[in-house]
């Protein structure tokens, strides 16, 4: 814990824990941690113990051989831990925002009101056929970017019949995004279907589940699934602030998915200063102490700084902190 310097770690928490649960982390960080069997009350009771273990940012070391003592995980671990809990609980709202939005429509069906009003808005359909229609046929409604979800829940087995070509939208200049829950490239045709999209230009990533099926059209038109299959009943929604949603779930999902065929790659393709830095901007340095630490100038040290900012597309060294972690750059 010694080479964080004054400072750092509330730099490093800052808007992302609560204030009296950052305040005990650097109390705990300071003292370099405390006897388990008094760390209730040295954290201020059995509430914010839970707190820190919840998060990650704190144990019970070994017993040997010394007796048991409660540690601060690493600060830069720590910040891990916060990031994967809170991307948790945001996944976990966007769903249940999604599930929300199923069940307000299912209630509002049965109110009079504008047709044509509702109609721009939100359609209810519920013939097979239809479904099937509009599910084929929607991503030629995009003009800029089309996103869909794929889940392993189907009413059939996935056979000859099942798998379809990707349409012609694929090979034009518009940007195909999908991402499939990985055991549906356990079956011979579902692979085969995917790799078929991807040679007509879709770009593919896989999550080991996928909560419910999606398809989008910009931020225009979205289509979802009001069964687990989708095939009973599905909503066509055609508002704008819907959509807006629909499209940042779908960018956390994609940011957390690995694309096809690939495998975390070992380097991060970054200039070696570049990497050097990272870990020192983790655990809070100044550019200052960051260019004595790597001994060059401190113009270099903020040039670099700038690159990361840009290659990540953020605006503060904080994100930068974040987003490498998220693609496995920091340990």
């Amino acid at each position: 814990m010694s080479s964080w310097e004054p400072g750092g770690v509330q730099r490093l928490f800052e808007g992302l824990v609560r204030d009296d649960v950052l305040a005990v982390f650097e109390k705990l960080v300071t003292a370099d941690g405390c006897p388990a069997s008094e760390a209730e009350q040295f954290v201020g009771g059995p509430e914010m113990l839970q707190e820190l273990l919840d998060c990650g940012m704190a144990h019970v070391g070994s017993a040997s051989p010394n007796p048991p003592h409660f540690v601060p995980a690493p600060p830069e671990m720590a910040l891990q831990g916060v990031l994967r809990k809170r991307q948790q609980q945001l996944l976990a709202d966007c769903e249940l925002l999604m599930d929300g939005h199923g069940r307000f429509s299912r209630i509002d069906r049965t109110r009079p009101q504008s047709g044509e009003f509702r109609h721009r808005l939100v359609e209810i359909v519920t013939d097979r056929a239809e479904i099937t229609r509009l599910s084929h046929a929607l991503v030629n409604v995009a003009q800029d970017d089309w996103m869909s979800l794929e889940n392993a829940r189907l009413e059939t087995p996935l056979d000859e019949a099942t798998g379809y070509s990707p349409p012609p939208a694929f090979e034009q200049s518009l940007r195909c995004r999908a991402i499939y829950e990985a055991s549906l490239l356990d079956n011979t045709i579902g692979r085969r279907t995917v790799e078929e999209a991807i040679r007509h230009g879709e770009e593919a990533r896989l999550l080991p589940r996928i909560g419910m099926k999606l398809k989008l059209a910009d931020e225009s038109v979205a289509m979802l699934p009001l069964t687990p299959t989708g095939m009973e009943g599905a909503m066509v929604i055609r508002s704008a602030v819907v959509a807006g949603a629909l499209r940042e779930y779908f960018e956390l999902l994609w940011e957390r998915a690995m694309p096809v065929g690939t495998r975390p790659e070992s380097s991060t393709g970054l200039p070696p200063v570049e990497e050097r830095i990272l870990p020192l901007l983790a655990q809070g340095l100044t550019d200052e102490a960051i260019a004595n630490r790597l001994k060059v100038s401190l113009p270099t040290v903020q040039r670099r700084l700038a690159n990361l900012k840009k290659r990540l597309a953020v605006d503060t060294r904080i994100a930068i902190v974040v987003a490498a972690m998220r693609r496995g750059w920091i340990q």
